[in-house]
């Protein structure tokens, strides 16, 4: 593997970024994964985009666009894979043990690995801790990830690949990794961005291509959801057939395969919506 670090492609084993990097020693980072397909990714000006937003929420240098493409482009062509999981890193760069960023300038780590398409359907499960809707990172996609990896390993206890959190009023926010929409007589809605749920780019292009409504709902509107199904960049929309217990006969229900089939054919005509 040949890894993009400021600047460069290095192999793997000789990529290198500093113990003291500020990404590393108090998660001062922000990233991106974006879904590649034959070397070409998905959606990359809307990833760029909201990768400056989450810059500019915490306080870091704009990236520079034309620079993170190149590095995307050169990493694609030294690694093909037929889909891959492209993942771009910016953090706060070399700085003082502690919370106060350096003056180095940040750090750009740009790697790609193969990976699959997922499965039509999954399994799911709730937590009982919160997302805060009004944390100073609400809404920044950082690498403060590790409430995420404590979820996501009680969702692997149960045989489940996600686990969806309620926000600290009780409204359902989103998934580990994922945004998560439902259907009620026939509608189809999903949490708004002010629950503090991450702006997916999935989630935006499912809004936008299929009508779907932003709704504040309660957690347990889980128990009485006709059907259920989660997005992110490398999940496209995949159905849910179990909550914790409960099992959603005939999955995919009716809307959620059209908002799957939807989303397969926008998708492949254009690469960047």
């Amino acid at each position: 593997m040949m890894i993009w670090v400021n600047g460069g492609l290095w192999a793997a084993d000789a990529a290198q970024v500093s113990v003291l990097d500020h990404g590393l020693t108090v998660g001062d980072g922000i990233f991106e994964t974006v879904k590649t397909v034959q070397g070409r990714t998905f959606a990359l000006t809307r990833h760029l985009d909201r990768l400056t937003r989450s810059a500019r929420g915490l306080g870091l240098p704009d990236p520079d666009h034309d620079e993170v493409r190149a590095a995307c482009a050169a990493v694609l062509d030294a690694n093909p894979v037929p889909m891959g999981r492209l993942r771009i890193t910016y953090t706060g760069g070399l700085s003082p043990l502690g919370s106060d960023r350096g003056d180095t300038g940040p750090t750009l780590v740009v790697a790609v690995g193969e990976t699959k398409r997922r499965p039509d359907t999954t399994a799911v499960i709730t937590v009982p801790w919160t997302r805060n809707e009004r944390g100073a990172v609400t809404g920044l996609k950082t690498t403060s990830y590790a409430e995420n990896v404590v979820a996501l390993a009680r969702a692997r206890e149960q045989d489940a690949s996600e686990a969806l959190f309620a926000n600290t009023v009780g409204d359902l926010c989103e998934g580990t990794g994922s945004n998560v929409f439902v259907v009620l007589d026939g509608q189809l809605h999903t949490p708004p961005v002010s629950s503090g749920c991450l702006a997916g780019i999935t989630r935006a292009l499912t809004v936008e291509w299929c009508g779907a409504h932003e709704t504040r709902m309660p957690f347990d509107v889980l128990d009485r959801a006709d059907e259920i199904f989660v997005t992110s960049s490398l999940r496209d929309v995949q159905a849910v057939h179990r909550v914790d217990g409960r099992e959603l006969p005939g999955t995919p229900g009716p809307v959620t395969a059209k908002a799957m089939r939807v989303f397969d054919e926008r998708a492949a005509s254009d690469l960047d919506p």
